[in-house]
């Protein structure tokens, strides 16, 4: 039965039932099972605080305007954000990433283990290189987000995996699978992601980071075969950690860094939605979801933004999500 063009209302609701039936063991719980990732995202955050134990000073040096100085923070405790909060209150807001001793970049929300130094960074600094990889990959983060919600559960959603950011395919991505195939996304159905993603950005959430073990990496993402398809092979290239994000109550995994919250998401278009041509393997239809978007405060004029959104609607050329998962894991988990 072909797909109904009638499949997306402006509630958030995604795809019909109507077309193609699968087995139920193929649809997910999304809300449901999210909210349970997210309970299980906050309880070993916790832990991990009160594992820190007796709090030892550590010497932060910020690098940059109004002038350096030299901050007292707590190790393991304090974070970026925090130091920024010593300087400036635009420097909270605007901050979008950080850059220690010259070289790492750092979450905003991620604590500091060691004394070093930090600059702030922020769209509008010398070398927005790093930052403007970190927005990208947020952007992808922040898609799944969206399409988590905004699927039916009857449509058997399945994230499976965003590849590292690169800006100049002109498109960040997110890759799902469907139950459903030949799926044809109309331009209102895209226009109502858009508006999703923009809803999101006005909501300032903060975007959280943490360090998991395989085992309850598995716990998070047992509603998602891909997830824990994948969990093993991260798990062996990172001293046995999974590296999770979240941001309300969705989670997932990336190597990161990301930017600090929601609200540095300016204008953004969903700007075409590419399916996937199965491998023999492929149970479900996988689909590459695709967009385009700026930083907040940075602005174009429409002619030029139309440009950004016609190049971003052509198929992204990063590795497809059904290329052999062990030869690609860096390429496939952001």
């Amino acid at each position: 039965m072909a797909m109904s063009n009638k499949m997306y209302n402006v509630s958030r609701k995604l795809l019909s039932a109507t077309s193609l039936p699968q087995a139920s063991r193929f649809f997910s719980a999304t809300s449901k099972l999210q909210s349970a990732a997210s309970s299980l995202f906050a309880e070993e955050q916790i832990r991990q605080r009160d594992m820190v134990g007796r709090i030892e000073k550590i010497e932060i040096r910020y690098l940059g305007t109004p002038k350096d100085t030299t901050l007292v923070m707590n190790r393991g405790l304090s974070t970026p954000l925090d130091c920024a909060k010593h300087i400036g209150e635009k420097y909270c807001r605007f901050s979008a990433l950080a850059l220690l001793d010259n070289n790492t970049p750092w979450d905003m929300r991620r604590p500091l283990e060691e004394p070093c130094t930090i600059q702030l960074l922020n769209f509008t600094s010398a070398d927005p290189h790093l930052v403007n990889k970190a927005f990208w990959r947020t952007c992808s983060f922040l898609l799944g987000a969206v399409l988590h919600k905004s699927f039916k559960d009857e449509a058997g959603l399945f994230l499976h995996s965003f590849p590292k950011p690169n800006v100049k395919t002109g498109s960040f991505v997110h890759d799902i699978a469907l139950s459903k195939n030949g799926w044809k996304p109309t331009i209102q159905e895209l226009r109502a992601l858009s508006i999703e993603m923009v809803k999101l950005a006005q909501q300032d959430l903060p975007i959280e980071r943490l360090d998991v073990n395989s085992e309850l990496a598995q716990q998070m993402f047992s509603d998602n075969p891909y997830k824990r398809e994948q969990i093993p092979s991260i798990s062996s290239q990172n001293n046995g950690l999974i590296t999770v994000y979240r941001v309300g109550d969705h989670v997932d995994i990336s190597k990161g860094p990301m930017v600090s919250s929601t609200g540095l998401l300016g204008k953004c278009t969903i700007a075409a939605i590419h399916e996937i041509p199965k491998s023999s393997k492929d149970q479900l239809s996988l689909y590459r979801v695709q967009g385009v978007a700026l930083p907040i405060g940075l602005n174009l004029n429409h002619f030029a933004y139309g440009i950004l959104e016609d190049r971003a609607k052509k198929l992204n050329p990063a590795k497809l999500p059904n290329e052999p998962y062990e030869e690609v894991a860096s390429e496939q988990v952001a």
